[in-house]
Protein backbone atom coordinates (compact mmCIF):
# COMPACT_ATOMS: atom_id res chain seq x y z
CA UNK A 1 0.00 0.00 0.00
CA UNK A 2 1.17 3.50 -0.81
CA UNK A 3 -0.18 6.56 0.95
CA UNK A 4 -0.12 9.88 -0.89
CA UNK A 5 -0.69 12.77 1.49
CA UNK A 6 -2.25 15.89 0.07
CA UNK A 7 0.45 18.26 1.27
CA UNK A 8 3.11 16.17 -0.45
CA UNK A 9 1.13 15.97 -3.69
CA UNK A 10 0.02 19.62 -3.85
CA UNK A 11 3.17 21.07 -5.41
CA UNK A 12 3.36 18.31 -8.00
CA UNK A 13 -0.29 18.85 -8.92
CA UNK A 14 0.24 22.60 -9.24
CA UNK A 15 3.27 22.04 -11.45
CA UNK A 16 1.32 19.65 -13.68
CA UNK A 17 -1.46 22.22 -14.04
CA UNK A 18 1.12 24.94 -14.79
CA UNK A 19 2.41 22.81 -17.66
CA UNK A 20 -1.14 22.44 -18.98
CA UNK A 21 -1.53 26.21 -18.75
CA UNK A 22 1.46 26.64 -21.06
CA UNK A 23 -0.10 24.27 -23.58
CA UNK A 24 -3.43 26.13 -23.41
CA UNK A 25 -1.64 29.42 -24.02
CA UNK A 26 0.39 28.01 -26.89
CA UNK A 27 -2.69 26.63 -28.64
CA UNK A 28 -4.81 29.75 -28.09
CA UNK A 29 -5.74 31.58 -31.32
CA UNK A 30 -3.27 34.16 -32.60
CA UNK A 31 -3.55 36.87 -35.27
CA UNK A 32 -2.67 35.45 -38.70
CA UNK A 33 -1.44 32.36 -36.82
CA UNK A 34 1.77 34.21 -35.89
CA UNK A 35 3.08 33.14 -32.50
CA UNK A 36 5.20 35.72 -30.66
CA UNK A 37 4.75 34.25 -27.18
CA UNK A 38 7.37 33.01 -24.74
CA UNK A 39 6.53 31.34 -21.44
CA UNK A 40 8.15 29.77 -18.39
CA UNK A 41 7.26 28.25 -15.03
CA UNK A 42 9.08 29.38 -11.90
CA UNK A 43 9.32 27.36 -8.69
CA UNK A 44 11.29 27.35 -5.45
CA UNK A 45 14.38 29.60 -5.54
CA UNK A 46 13.29 31.29 -8.78
CA UNK A 47 10.11 32.43 -7.01
CA UNK A 48 12.27 33.84 -4.20
CA UNK A 49 14.44 35.73 -6.71
CA UNK A 50 11.33 37.06 -8.45
CA UNK A 51 9.82 38.21 -5.15
CA UNK A 52 13.08 39.92 -4.18
CA UNK A 53 13.05 41.81 -7.49
CA UNK A 54 9.39 42.79 -6.97
CA UNK A 55 10.24 44.09 -3.50
CA UNK A 56 13.26 46.00 -4.87
CA UNK A 57 11.08 47.69 -7.51
CA UNK A 58 8.51 48.60 -4.87
CA UNK A 59 11.14 50.12 -2.61
CA UNK A 60 12.94 51.99 -5.41
CA UNK A 61 9.74 53.36 -6.95
CA UNK A 62 7.97 53.80 -3.61
CA UNK A 63 5.09 51.75 -4.97
CA UNK A 64 3.68 49.53 -2.26
CA UNK A 65 1.71 47.14 -4.46
CA UNK A 66 4.99 45.61 -5.61
CA UNK A 67 5.96 44.95 -1.99
CA UNK A 68 2.50 43.62 -1.16
CA UNK A 69 2.55 41.30 -4.20
CA UNK A 70 6.13 40.20 -3.47
CA UNK A 71 5.19 39.19 0.07
CA UNK A 72 2.05 37.49 -1.20
CA UNK A 73 3.85 35.51 -3.91
CA UNK A 74 6.67 34.52 -1.57
CA UNK A 75 4.26 33.33 1.12
CA UNK A 76 1.72 31.55 -1.07
CA UNK A 77 2.86 30.66 -4.60
CA UNK A 78 3.97 27.10 -5.26
CA UNK A 79 4.60 28.00 -8.92
CA UNK A 80 4.49 31.13 -11.03
CA UNK A 81 3.71 31.10 -14.74
CA UNK A 82 5.16 33.97 -16.76
CA UNK A 83 3.93 34.71 -20.27
CA UNK A 84 5.23 37.36 -22.57
CA UNK A 85 5.19 38.58 -26.14
CA UNK A 86 7.68 39.96 -28.57
CA UNK A 87 6.66 43.15 -30.36
CA UNK A 88 6.40 42.31 -34.03
CA UNK A 89 3.84 43.52 -36.52
CA UNK A 90 1.84 41.16 -38.69
CA UNK A 91 2.54 43.05 -41.91
CA UNK A 92 -1.03 44.18 -42.45
CA UNK A 93 -1.76 46.71 -45.20
CA UNK A 94 -4.85 48.06 -43.45
CA UNK A 95 -5.13 48.18 -39.65
CA UNK A 96 -3.95 51.37 -37.84
CA UNK A 97 -5.19 50.07 -34.46
CA UNK A 98 -1.79 50.90 -32.94
CA UNK A 99 -2.12 54.52 -34.05
CA UNK A 100 0.09 54.28 -37.12
CA UNK A 101 -1.21 54.15 -40.68
CA UNK A 102 0.07 50.64 -41.32
CA UNK A 103 2.52 48.01 -40.09
CA UNK A 104 5.35 49.38 -42.25
CA UNK A 105 5.07 52.77 -40.53
CA UNK A 106 4.76 51.20 -37.07
CA UNK A 107 7.96 49.18 -37.69
CA UNK A 108 9.88 52.47 -37.47
CA UNK A 109 8.91 52.48 -33.77
CA UNK A 110 9.86 48.98 -32.56
CA UNK A 111 9.10 49.66 -28.89
CA UNK A 112 5.47 50.58 -29.59
CA UNK A 113 3.31 47.48 -29.06
CA UNK A 114 1.35 45.97 -31.91
CA UNK A 115 -2.25 45.51 -30.78
CA UNK A 116 -2.25 41.97 -32.15
CA UNK A 117 0.74 40.98 -29.99
CA UNK A 118 -0.95 42.40 -26.91
CA UNK A 119 -4.32 40.90 -27.82
CA UNK A 120 -2.79 37.49 -28.51
CA UNK A 121 -1.02 37.59 -25.14
CA UNK A 122 -4.30 38.46 -23.44
CA UNK A 123 -6.13 35.59 -25.11
CA UNK A 124 -3.30 33.20 -24.20
CA UNK A 125 -3.30 34.35 -20.56
CA UNK A 126 -7.09 33.94 -20.46
CA UNK A 127 -6.79 30.41 -21.82
CA UNK A 128 -4.11 29.61 -19.25
CA UNK A 129 -6.02 30.88 -16.22
CA UNK A 130 -9.11 29.03 -17.38
CA UNK A 131 -7.09 25.81 -17.14
CA UNK A 132 -6.03 26.75 -13.62
CA UNK A 133 -9.65 27.48 -12.71
CA UNK A 134 -10.83 24.21 -14.26
CA UNK A 135 -8.39 22.41 -11.93
CA UNK A 136 -9.36 24.57 -8.94
CA UNK A 137 -5.90 26.10 -8.66
CA UNK A 138 -5.87 29.56 -7.06
CA UNK A 139 -4.40 32.18 -9.38
CA UNK A 140 -4.35 35.84 -10.31
CA UNK A 141 -2.86 37.75 -13.23
CA UNK A 142 -0.26 40.26 -11.95
CA UNK A 143 1.59 42.98 -13.80
CA UNK A 144 3.98 43.37 -10.86
CA UNK A 145 5.34 39.89 -11.56
CA UNK A 146 5.68 40.74 -15.23
CA UNK A 147 7.73 43.87 -14.62
CA UNK A 148 10.06 41.99 -12.26
CA UNK A 149 10.37 39.17 -14.82
CA UNK A 150 11.34 41.73 -17.47
CA UNK A 151 14.02 43.16 -15.18
CA UNK A 152 15.39 39.68 -14.48
CA UNK A 153 15.26 38.74 -18.18
CA UNK A 154 13.47 35.50 -17.34
CA UNK A 155 12.32 35.33 -20.95
CA UNK A 156 14.44 36.45 -23.91
CA UNK A 157 15.39 40.10 -24.37
CA UNK A 158 13.07 40.31 -27.38
CA UNK A 159 10.05 39.89 -25.07
CA UNK A 160 8.77 43.34 -24.11
CA UNK A 161 5.49 42.64 -22.25
CA UNK A 162 5.08 39.99 -19.54
CA UNK A 163 2.23 38.98 -17.24
CA UNK A 164 2.73 36.73 -14.23
CA UNK A 165 0.32 34.21 -12.73
CA UNK A 166 1.07 32.89 -9.24
CA UNK A 167 -0.47 29.51 -8.42
CA UNK A 168 -1.57 28.05 -5.11
CA UNK A 169 -3.98 25.49 -3.71
CA UNK A 170 -5.40 26.48 -0.37
CA UNK A 171 -8.72 26.88 1.39
CA UNK A 172 -9.00 30.48 0.12
CA UNK A 173 -7.35 32.14 -2.84
CA UNK A 174 -4.43 34.02 -1.24
CA UNK A 175 -4.07 36.33 -4.24
CA UNK A 176 -7.37 38.15 -3.62
CA UNK A 177 -8.66 40.21 -0.71
CA UNK A 178 -5.13 41.20 0.26
CA UNK A 179 -4.51 44.00 2.70
CA UNK A 180 -2.90 47.17 1.44
CA UNK A 181 0.53 48.13 2.73
CA UNK A 182 0.68 51.38 4.67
Amino acid sequence: MSIHKELEERKDTILQVAKKMLVAARTAPKGKGVDNLEMAILTDNDIRLLAMEMRKIGEQKEYDIFIRDADNVLASADAVVVMGTRIKTLGLKVCSLCGFADCATKEKYPEVPCVYNVGDLGIAVGSAVSVAADHRIDNRIMHTIGIAALNLEILSKSVKIIWGIPLSASSKNPFFDRTKKK
